[in-house]
């Protein structure tokens, strides 16, 4: 096996697939605190902040209906109403939506005038870092669990859309009693 150290010149260094969700969930909370830093340095004008308002609420819409969906499958495969594969072709097929969503939100946030001070704020910062990660580590199981479902993927698999859910409806929760 190549690694990068003793790749040669036209061959490109091969890493282990787990590097890039690594790589990502290092990445998650550095760009959580440039998103932050940003909103605490940007003062949008009243139509900037309507425009942003709504962009937020289309990529509540867009993200966490994809999560959504997929767990609404899940259900039905817990029924019986339908295999394992469907509930895994489901999940493959949303992935974009779902961190095009989560993206837009955090993007939108930034000019939302967030709060950062305020302990709910922070709860909510707190709460989408949660969900980026959930949301690697579901990647993650969805790729083993297409090539080897076993009992125990599974039931990190329901670990992992309990707090999937947490985290979207906690997260949405405390931004509707900040926005009041």
């Amino acid at each position: 096996m190549t690694t990068i150290l003793d790749a040669g010149p036209s061959e490109a260094p091969h890493l282990p697939s787990w590097t890039r969700y690594i790589a990502a969930g290092i990445a998650l909370p550095v760009l959580g605190a440039a998103s932050v830093w940003t909103a605490c340095h940007l003062a949008p004008d009243q139509t900037l902040h309507d425009v942003a308002l709504f962009a937020h609420l289309a990529c509540l819409v867009v993200g966490f209906g994809a999560v959504l969906t997929v767990d609404w499958v899940a259900l039905r495969w817990l029924a019986r109403q339908c295999d394992l594969s469907d509930v895994l072709r489901q999940a493959g097929n949303v992935h974009v939506p779902i961190w095009g969503g989560f993206a837009g939100l955090v993007l939108s946030g930034v000019l939302l005038e967030p709060d950062v001070t305020s302990p709910m704020t922070q709860a909510k910062l707190g709460l989408v870092l949660l969900i980026g990660w959930n949301g690697l580590l579901a990647m993650w199981l969805h790729a083993r669990l297409t090539d080897d479902p076993r009992r125990h993927r599974l039931g990190l698999s329901a670990v992992t859309a309990s707090l999937s859910q947490l985290g979207w409806w906690g997260a949405m929760a405390i931004g509707f009693v900040n926005a009041r």
